[in-house]
């Protein structure tokens, strides 16, 4: 039976009415707090997937001092693994990103893991520079799966006004790798040996591939996604904005591949600061990079991100500038490589944002995928010229080599938002003509 309370000024209020309103607010607050759950639990995989992926790479640069002296391998054959792991990954994005947008991402980023996780184990088992080789080019595929599928992920399950923030966070995953090659792995490499280090490095990689498949939800059936482009065709050739990014990204994967791979040989032999300490500047390059993504990620909003690659990477030019400086100021080496985090990888993030912004249906992961491919064509093309240049003389004119590759990037990026900016213009005049 329902009572009713009357107050002075006020009519009668039925007591049965007012009793579910705190229920229905709880169960609102409770299915709040599930999806933020739920997405914090994604970022962190897709963070890991990324970190992942380039471990490998990340692994032999931290390492490097230690690989040398063990295996016997040159200067340039360091190069070398970061032109075949990177070359493959270029090779493989295009139809990467198409497997991506057919299969699903949890598919994809559970073989990432895997995949990964067997490279890791090649690399601690090789006994010279041949399987060495190998390994890395396996490494190749989980960087063609990694942006298509964690990009894909991220426009199923994040709502758009969260996109960038969480595109930035799993972004600066590859920047996490860095840091756990940096600074945890080479630790454990002084007290285990580097192949200990890197056989530890591959368990975690089998553990993410379980977690992995636990946190995201199923995939539709394979063959069940979207189209492969309009008209249903694959067009395996950058075009409109992607092929502009996918320059920019060439001019910046070449030159942060050069700083990933030497800068730690660079701290050893040129700096004198030992092996441990110099694996310590990749590690604080990693720690900048994350909060660099994170940060220039979410104010990457449509009409400011389209500027942001420009700036970002002038900004990368003095850093560059600063380690060829740096030879006669070894202090200056860390300010460097915290320049480097800030600025060169974190144009990478925002290219990324830029292509989920304008992403037709069915073509975030191959556009994802060839923007990569330019990224990935970079890190294969830029160490072997720096090697070259560090074999012949000192390191600094190598850092001058990576100054006129992040110069080229602004000047690619500078060019697309002006013509960008014009086309917005006119098509706007025209709408209202």
């Amino acid at each position: 039976m329902s009572h009713t309370t009357t107050t002075a000024g006020n009519p009668a209020v039925d007591a049965s009415d007012s009793s579910p309103w705190p229920t229905t607010r709880e169960a609102g607050e409770e299915a709040d707090m599930k999806a933020a759950h739920r997405e914090h639990a994604l970022t962190a995989v897709l963070t890991t997937a990324m970190a992942l992926s380039m471990l490998q790479l990340f692994v032999l640069g931290a390492l490097g001092p230690r690989l040398v002296d063990d295996l016997g391998v040159s200067v340039t054959v360091l190069g070398l693994t970061t032109t075949v792991g990177f070359g493959t990954a270029a090779v493989l994005s295009p139809s990467g990103g198409r497997l991506v947008d057919r299969v699903g991402p949890r598919r994809a980023l559970v073989a990432l893991c895997l995949i990964t996780a067997t490279a890791l184990a090649l690399i601690a088992s090789a006994p010279g520079a041949g399987l060495l080789l190998g390994a890395v080019a396996l490494g190749g595929l989980p960087q063609a799966l990694a942006n298509p599928a964690t990009n894909k992920a991220i426009l199923a399950a994040v709502p758009p006004a969260r996109r960038g923030a969480v595109t930035g966070l799993k972004q600066s995953g590859v920047q996490l790798g860095a840091f756990a090659a940096g600074l945890p792995l080479a630790a454990l490499a002084a007290g285990v040996g580097w192949r200990g280090a890197v056989w530890t490095a591959a368990g975690a990689a089998v553990a993410a591939a379980l977690w992995t498949r636990h946190v995201l939800p199923a995939d539709p059936r394979p063959g069940g996604g979207g189209p492969a482009a309009p008209g249903g065709r694959f067009f395996p050739v950058p075009r409109g904005h992607v092929a502009w990014l996918a320059v920019f990204s060439l001019f910046l994967g070449g030159g942060i591949a050069s700083i990933n791979t030497y800068l730690a040989l660079f701290g050893d032999r040129r700096l004198g600061l030992g092996p441990t300490a110099a694996a310590g500047l990749v590690a604080v390059l990693g720690v900048a990079g994350i909060a660099g993504r994170v940060g220039w990620s979410r104010v990457a909003g449509p009409g400011r991100a389209e500027r942001l690659p420009c700036g970002l990477a002038a900004g990368a030019v003095g850093a560059a500038l600063l380690l060829a400086a740096s030879a006669h100021a070894a202090p200056l080496a860390w300010v460097a490589a915290v320049a480097v985090g800030v600025f060169a990888v974190s144009g990478n993030a925002v290219s990324m944002v830029l292509v989920m912004q304008r992403a037709s249906p069915g073509r975030a992961g191959q556009d994802s995928a060839l923007v990569s491919a330019g990224f990935f064509a970079g890190f294969a093309a830029g160490p072997p010229l720096f090697g070259l240049l560090a074999e012949s003389g000192p390191f600094t004119a190598g850092w001058l080599l990576v100054a006129a590759e992040f110069t080229a990037a602004a000047a690619v990026a500078g060019a697309w938002a002006v013509r960008d900016r014009r086309r917005t213009r006119r098509d706007r005049d025209a709408a209202t003509a």
